[in-house]
């Protein structure tokens, strides 16, 4: 499969939520996880993130450190990464402050999705694939976003994403940061939704390193390659 580098960056609770049982935004990271994912961020091409990730916040984090815009600008990069919004079905709040972000935006849905977007100017590039037991194609969407010049991305949530993402292999890195608190509960979501992996089958990991930055511990992992990836 031809495809993006991909890395996700997630922060989640010690007993691994990424938000609460209401599925409130996860605003639990400290000043240094944000200033960590800004980082990650600013390293890529896009950002790609699920339609429950985008009501949740109702925003995309933007790169604002002066060095960092710099860093893009010696690279030959754009200011800002494209932030791809994923949904099968297209139907997100064209109210949402997202919408006014000066990012630039795309969509990745299903031709049924994006029929109500092509009147508007809400995002600069629609791509759009089939569903494929339910979600979208994802081999193909990775396929279109690297014909579309993105090298890099980091995937920012949620949990039913990054289970889509890995069950055809189309993950690299893994950027955990373990926040100091415990927020329980059988629905609250995971970095990992889905259906889950029977143990034999499940992606294994590789540590990279590991960095304790007050009560935070900050986790590079990257998924190890089997034959059949």
């Amino acid at each position: 499969m031809l495809r993006p580098h991909t890395t996700v960056v997630l922060a989640m609770s010690a007993d691994g939520k990424i938000a609460d049982f209401e599925r409130s935004p996860a605003r639990f990271g400290s000043p240094a996880d944000k200033t960590h994912l800004e980082t990650q961020i600013a390293k890529a091409d896009g950002v790609l993130f699920g339609a429950g990730t985008l009501r949740a916040y109702g925003t995309t984090l933007r790169v604002t450190d002066p060095d960092l815009l710099q860093q893009r600008q010696q690279h030959g990069k754009a200011s800002q990464p494209v932030q791809i919004v994923c949904s099968r079905t297209g139907q997100l709040n064209a109210e949402y402050p997202f919408f006014k972000q000066p990012v630039p935006r795309w969509l990745l849905t299903t031709s049924t999705g994006a029929a109500p977007w092509y009147k508007s100017s809400a995002f600069e590039r629609i791509l759009t694939v089939t569903l494929k037991e339910s979600r979208l194609d994802w081999v193909s969407a990775m396929e279109l976003l690297s014909d579309a010049g993105l090298r890099r991305i980091v995937i920012a949530g949620g949990g039913d994403l990054v289970a889509s993402l890995l069950s055809v292999h189309a993950i690299d890195e893994l950027w955990l940061t373990v926040c100091p608190l415990l927020l329980g509960g059988s629905s609250a979501p995971s970095p990992v939704e889905g259906r889950g992996f029977p143990a034999d089958l499940a992606p294994r990991l590789e540590l990279l390193s590991s960095e304790a930055i007050a009560h935070e511990v900050f986790l590079h992992y990257r998924i190890k390659r089997t034959v059949h990836s």
